[in-house]
């Protein structure tokens, strides 16, 4: 038989103090991160006030010049380039099944040819 000199501390006893070690070590954890969430707090507000500040400086005229820049050039009036009959271009091996079979499901009069031309409607 082993005699050893160490005493021998019950099952039950070890886990109580495991138990305690691991509740000291939660609440000092826990401390840590409430401070560290207040301080990412106060950052998160800073960093609202400064998207909040550059929405209303930076995107809003932005998004006012762009609408200014469509409607400017909207107004200008731009005639059809020249009609050129290219072989590889507007190739049609069967019809559309829509309309007439000849445009496109998307097709624009005024930007779009046809196989043999432009659409002419006089406005």
């Amino acid at each position: 038989m082993l005699s050893s000199s160490a005493p021998v501390i019950p099952v039950s006893a070890k886990m109580a103090a495991i138990g305690r070690l691991s509740q000291k070590l939660l609440k000092s954890a826990s401390l840590t991160q409430s401070r560290q969430l207040s301080a990412v707090a106060a950052h998160g507000e800073q960093a609202a006030k400064t998207w909040k500040i550059l929405t209303f400086v930076v995107a809003l005229p932005g998004v006012a010049v762009c609408m200014l820049n469509m409607y400017l050039r909207s107004q200008h009036h731009h005639d059809n380039p020249e009609f050129v009959p290219y072989s590889h271009l507007r190739i049609r091996s069967k019809r559309f099944p829509w309309g007439d079979g000849n445009k496109s499901l998307f097709h624009n009069p005024h930007l779009n040819a046809l196989p043999d031309g432009y659409e002419h409607h006089e406005e």
